[in-house]
């Protein structure tokens, strides 16, 4: 009996670490992105920002989605692809105005989606 208690306070411990450990991973991977993100934003609201720029972000991405894959569905990354393409196409076609509002898309992204990994009651239940 005394084995069993302690196989499974164990185990629990060890799912609530690791549930701890991806919520931190990708908490930290999407501040990191979110910053990139925010100043292209800012570029491109004063009409500023480059291709060159946009696709800076585009490849800063890419390197965090190939670590993100283990961690996040598909459809998550999928999404965040979609819109930072739209994004660099528009930048680079001198859109500001609609690659705003593809930006801000992604921003509301970066902001959502590390919530819905973080260890609480209304995401295990």
């Amino acid at each position: 009996m005394v084995k069993s208690l302690t196989a499974i306070l164990l185990a629990t411990a060890l799912l609530f670490g690791l549930g701890l450990f991806e919520w931190q991973f990708v908490k930290g991977e999407f501040a990191g992105f979110a910053e990139e993100a925010q100043s292209l934003f800012e570029k491109a609201e004063q009409s500023s920002a480059s291709v060159e720029d946009a696709k800076a972000v585009q490849t800063a991405w890419e390197t965090r989605k190939a670590r993100l894959h283990v961690w996040i569905p598909h459809n998550d990354i999928a999404r965040i692809d979609e819109y930072m393409a739209e994004s660099v196409r528009l930048i680079g076609e001198k859109d500001f105005s609609r690659a705003l509002a593809k930006l801000e898309i992604v921003l509301h992204l970066t902001a959502c989606i590390p919530g819905t990994y973080r260890p609480a009651i209304e995401n295990i239940f």
